[in-house]
């Protein structure tokens, strides 16, 4: 969370965090946060954590992307795809994936036992085994072999993460997820999911590039396969429709950088829409970022200050900007589930959707 303390989150409400596994590797190094009893203890959160495994840079280092719901999936399928102007800093072989630094250019190698090794010393409650994310471009075969590729490590993550468990059982238990891949493939993700359902996993993490129309459907092919005992969090999904159709077809948590990031940018999310506070207009708005909202940012702050902070690159408009885009997010997952338990989801969802979208296209929106 960039701009934003541990504490911010826990008073807007966030229950868990996630961090990223290959970059904690790379700085300050999974020595010095197991030196300092965990990732929790490090940045002073008490709440649940999770990391990734550093499969997610199999894919942003590899082939350059960034957000998977935006390829365009209309050209050719390549078994060498590289986003335009991006060098390929990630390479993979059946053993793991070889990655260039993007700090500094030095040479590093994960494979499922090493991603284990640095998630069992990094400490979260809750890691991912080690997985190939592909991109929607490639071809048939090349993401039917990644499937059974991903498959053989999560067999090894699996037997790793036993292994240190009972080697290092003066720490807290920490539980493993599997990843389930397959593109936007039924049959493959089908395939994958009952592939990882039939390991010692704690969880299941839905992950992959996946077509945004295809969304809601990969969730449920992945769900079928699923015990219920098992959470299933969503990886990398933060748009408010997207939350929706995976919340309906079995989706239980959610990751993404998307709120803090587009907040950085001046996009804010808000009941009416998306707007973006570094318009013009805006420079004399003294209202708050969103009529109603309880955030600190809200109830201290004015459209016009945040949209002078950001515009003056201040690091305070960031912090602003994201506490109510992370509060914008909270909020909703704890209407969705409050609307579950009172046993009106699907009205909820279509009073949600209907305003939140009805301002497309219009100046309000960004």
């Amino acid at each position: 969370m960039k701009a934003v303390l541990p504490e911010t989150m826990k008073e807007l409400g966030a229950q868990c965090l996630l961090s990223n596994a290959f970059h904690l590797f790379e700085r300050p190094g999974e020595g010095v946060i197991d030196a300092a009893g965990g990732l929790g203890r490090f940045m002073n959160w008490d709440g649940p954590t999770f990391t990734d495994s550093g499969g997610f840079q199999v894919l942003s280092l590899g082939a350059g992307f960034k957000k998977t719901l935006a390829m365009d999936v209309t050209g050719m399928k390549s078994d060498d795809v590289i986003a335009e102007g991006k060098e390929r800093l990630a390479f993979v072989d059946e053993d793991g994936v070889t990655f260039k630094s993007p700090l500094n250019g030095s040479t590093h190698r994960f494979s499922a036992e090493i991603s284990m090794g640095i998630q069992h010393r990094i400490g979260a409650d809750i890691m991912f085994a080690f997985d190939e994310l592909t991109t929607l471009m490639n071809t048939r075969g090349y993401q039917e072999r990644s499937v059974e590729r991903t498959f053989r490590w999560a067999r090894r993550c699996v037997a790793e993460h036993r292994r240190l468990t009972e080697e290092r059982s003066d720490k807290p238990y920490q539980a493993l997820y599997g990843v389930v891949q397959g593109a936007n493939y039924e049959d493959l993700r089908r395939h994958a999911a009952e592939q990882i359902a039939s390991l010692d996993f704690d969880g299941v993490g839905i992950g992959g590039a996946i077509e945004k129309r295809l969304i809601g459907d990969t969730c449920a092919w992945i769900g079928d396969a699923m015990p219920e005992s098992r959470p299933r969090h969503v990886l990398g999904i933060a748009s408010v429709d997207d939350i929706f159709e995976c919340v309906e077809n079995g989706g239980d948590t959610f990751d993404c950088v998307a709120p803090a990031r587009c907040a950085r940018n001046g996009a804010i999310f808000t009941r009416d829409g998306r707007y973006n506070v570094k318009r013009s207009r805006f420079r004399t708005d003294f209202g708050p970022l969103e009529e109603g909202c309880d955030c600190h940012a809200c109830t201290h702050y004015s459209r016009a200050y945040v949209a002078h902070l950001l515009h003056a690159r201040e690091i305070n408009g960031f912090t602003l900007a994201t506490i109510h885009n992370e509060r914008f997010f909270v909020r909703l997952l704890d209407d969705i589930r409050a609307s579950i338990d009172a046993g009106r989801f699907e009205e909820f969802r279509d009073e949600t959707l209907s305003r939140f979208y009805a301002h497309a296209g219009r100046a309000f929106v960004d």
